[in-house]
């Protein structure tokens, strides 16, 4: 095994003991519940549980809130190179891998690489996080799991990031706390939008995604809207 694969092995081992799976009609639970995965680099999103839903209200609750800003002058380049390495300061960055792949490798299941390759996911299982399916997915049909921004990028162009250095906005475009393999489709739907305007079809996952999408705003120091905030509030009732 590589040495790169000894290391997921490693987390892997650490995290196993915290896993609870359901399957029945095709569904799978996701993994990592996001008020005890702050650094992004356990798999999965887990439902929030009753007793822990008052610390994510209180978490909702320090964010600030804007307006929306223009989307003019926006594009994914502002954001650096797509899936780069070269992004300082973030679990995985620089070791040699492109974000993408390091994202696969954290979140897939039966995780093929490229023959030689240390790096490239080829084929894989994934528990999609938004609707507690099971995706077969290979490279050959490679759009049909996407690496989802839980803050889309547009959303924090238009709330601040045009205003940021572009260090900055690299770090949170390769971030994983603000990353999850999804289901390209359900990812399109999302789009730009802020909870107000999309929640995972999953509804059991609602409150996890509403929190991770609070802690990578409250760790960037970006603000949301005032229907978001309201939204997300109300996903952890």
């Amino acid at each position: 095994m590589s040495v790169r694969g000894v290391a997921f092995a490693l987390l892997g081992a650490l995290v196993m003991f915290s896993l609870t799976t359901r399957e029945d009609v095709g569904t799978v639970e996701a993994r990592a519940a996001p008020l005890d995965n702050p650094e992004g680099i356990r798999p999965g999103l887990a439902p929030v549980t009753t007793g822990d839903r008052s610390e994510a209200r209180r978490l909702i609750g320090r964010l600030r809130v804007a307006r929306m800003g223009s989307k003019a002058g926006y594009s994914r380049t502002r954001f650096g190179k797509n899936w780069a390495d070269t992004a300082a300061g973030v679990p995985y960055a620089r070791n040699g891998c492109r974000t993408r792949d390091d994202l696969l490798a954290r979140d897939g299941e039966n995780i093929r690489y490229r023959g030689g390759s240390e790096c490239v996911v080829v084929a894989m299982d994934l528990r999609d996080p938004y609707t507690g399916r099971t995706l077969r997915w290979s490279k050959r049909r490679a759009d049909e799991v996407q690496v989802d921004h839980v803050v889309p990028l547009s959303y924090e162009w238009r709330m601040g990031a045009s205003r940021w250095t572009p260090a900055k906005r690299a770090r949170i475009a390769n971030d994983p706390l603000n990353l999850l393999p999804v289901d390209g489709d359900v990812n399109e739907d999302k789009g730009g939008s802020g909870p107000a305007g999309w929640l995972p079809p999953w509804r059991k996952v609602r409150c996890a995604y509403v929190v991770r999408f609070a802690q990578v705003a409250l760790k960037y120091d970006l603000p949301v809207t005032r229907a978001d905030k309201a939204v997300m509030l109300s996903q952890c009732r």
